[in-house]
């Protein structure tokens, strides 16, 4: 009976199947409209397919269930290509109703595991890895370059992983006979001849108590916990070990002015002093670097009479003085001096509303003068640079200060610690920790074996430059080395303002006894060039440096 009802159509109990045929004779009739043509792929997806990379194949054009290659429009939800892009060829350019993403290298935090870079006539685009010391850098503000020799690094370095095609054979065990001559050379002062290796790992440490890490000491209250510290709670003992360590810091000063030591380094559980000699670093008077500093510390050091200035802030703050001249607003508030401040009511006098106006009390002003410079606390710009006879001066304060040692915690009544390339009254000789290892490596034609070494301890300037020549000739001029620095030291490489230029070779020869290998006083003489960065990333090939900071 329903056969005969008019307009009924058999297929009318399967929609599915009508749906299908209509949107199948819709893309046949716009395939005879127009043409058929090839979409171009993308750049990415190209340069893929010539490197060899398998791709998602890309949705269908035409929907779901389409092949059709007319429908210009594509899913916008969809994903093309999940792949960083290939170094190999340059991207044509953002599509038209698509804007390039400026980041598109890097994940939803901002971060990638892998450092990109893209090679191009016209630019050059660097993705920063953070949390990997060795490639994290930024081109505009830090330099990379290659070169016959490293620039100057003040920093110290808490690891170093040196590796080479070639076995580090000299870091095998030694004989006695050549660890007493490495030794006796390095006590002497005198030209090394063998083994260079022993020359290139000696320190020297005060206090040295062997249960205790003493290096680094900002931040060690965890590796320190649990440690026996017999001095804690005792007074006595306290005061005998602050005055045994006076003895050695006046000892390690008066080496430095007499150009008997070249550098040193105070390291507390708050802030780092580094003391350099007269010559050293492009100035002509002995230097102090004292970071990080806080305002407590800053105020006691003016009230003790201690002269002293603040790179970077005064940097920072000629940067602010020149966009205040064509800006207004916030920006003037910055710069505006102590004088003009508190000159800034007196506009309320002249209106004769003085007493209606409720005038900020003194502890107010005070307050808001030092907001920019309790910001700054605790951070790389709040280094502090003492010169000439303050030196000496900030030596007392250094000595009497109370608030040098800590009151409480793992660290309670530790003096702090001394490090010096040579030796001086109540230091005691260490070495740096040194492990080879060699494994295994796939290469295209099977298994390489790759050697590496690596040294941990508080390795200083010196030690850098040493084991660097060192390498450079055992290894035939090739090797690459990681290199992770202590953070509150990297500061430490920050450019100087120099009074006058100095004559290489007077700093040279005024210097010869200071008990550093000529060719590492050469380097440490030179002006640094790192700013608040270090060397993180070293590599030697044919006897050329390509380093990153």
């Amino acid at each position: 009976m329903a056969l005969s009802v008019p307009g009924y159509l058999p297929g009318f109990q399967k929609p599915p199947e009508v749906v299908r045929l209509r949107r199948k004779r819709a893309r046949s009739r716009g395939a005879a409209a127009s043409p058929p043509h090839e979409l171009p792929e993308p750049a990415a997806r190209r340069a893929a397919l010539a490197a060899g990379l398998a791709l998602r194949p890309f949705p269908a054009a035409g929907g779901r269930g389409g092949g059709g290659p007319a429908a210009a429009r594509r899913n916008p939800f969809a994903r093309l290509d999940n792949r960083p892009q290939v170094a190999a060829e340059p991207p044509d350019g953002p599509a038209r109703d698509q804007p390039e993403a400026p980041g598109r290298f890097l994940d939803s935090n901002q971060e990638n595991d892998v450092l990109w870079e893209e090679k191009f006539p016209e630019r050059t685009t660097v993705t920063e890895l953070p949390q990997t010391p060795r490639v994290s850098f930024s081109e505009s503000d830090i330099p990379s370059s290659k070169s016959a020799e490293l620039p100057v690094d003040w920093s110290i370095k808490t690891r170093l992983l040196f590796t080479s095609s070639e076995p580090f054979t000299w870091a095998d065990h030694l004989k006695a006979q050549e660890e007493a001559q490495g030794l006796v050379q390095h006590c002497r002062a005198t030209e090394v001849t063998l083994p260079k290796s022993i020359q290139s790992l000696v320190y020297w440490l005060h206090p040295a108590l062997p249960w205790l890490p003493l290096f680094p000491r900002i931040g060690a209250d965890r590796k320190m916990t649990g440690k026996t510290s017999p001095w804690s709670n005792d007074a006595t003992l306290q005061h005998v070990l602050m005055s045994d360590w006076s003895v050695s810091f006046t000892s390690l000063y008066n080496l430095l002015k007499t150009k008997l030591c070249p550098y040193f380094y105070v390291c507390t559980y708050q802030f780092t002093v580094l003391f350099r000699a007269a010559g050293l670093a492009g100035n002509d008077l002995i230097t102090a670097l004292i970071s990080p500093t806080t305002r407590g510390l800053r105020e006691a050091m003016r009230n003790e009479g201690i002269e002293f200035s603040l790179p970077l802030i005064k940097e920072n703050g000629h940067k602010k003085e020149t966009a205040s001249e064509t800006s207004l607003g916030y920006g003037e508030e910055q710069v505006i001096s102590d004088e003009d401040e508190e000159e800034s009511f007196s506009w309320l006098e002249e209106m004769g509303v003085q007493d209606e106006i409720k005038k900020p009390d003194i502890l107010s002003i005070k307050l808001r003068k030092e907001k920019h410079e309790v910001q700054m606390d605790h951070r790389p710009e709040s280094v502090a640079l003492v010169k000439g006879i303050n030196t000496f001066t900030l030596l007392n304060f250094l000595i009497n200060c109370k608030s040098l040692v800590a009151t409480s915690g793992p660290q309670a009544g530790l003096p702090p610690t001394l490090l010096s390339p040579v030796a001086f009254r109540g230091a005691t000789m260490q070495m740096l920790k040194a492990r080879s290892v060699n494994v295994k490596t796939q290469a295209l034609s099977g298994y390489r074996d790759q050697f590496s070494l690596e040294i941990t301890g508080p390795i200083m300037p010196h030690c850098l430059h040493s084991l660097t020549m060192l390498l450079k000739s055992s290894q035939s001029g090739s090797f690459s080395a990681l290199l992770y620095p202590h953070e509150p030291t990297a500061v430490f490489n920050i450019c100087l303002p120099v009074d006058k230029v100095l004559n290489t070779e007077v700093v040279r020869k005024e210097l010869t006894n200071c008990g550093l290998h000529p060719k590492t006083l050469a380097q440490l003489s030179e002006i640094p060039l790192l700013g608040k960065s270090s060397l993180r990333n070293v590599v030697m090939r044919d006897y050329i440096y390509n380093w990153r900071s």
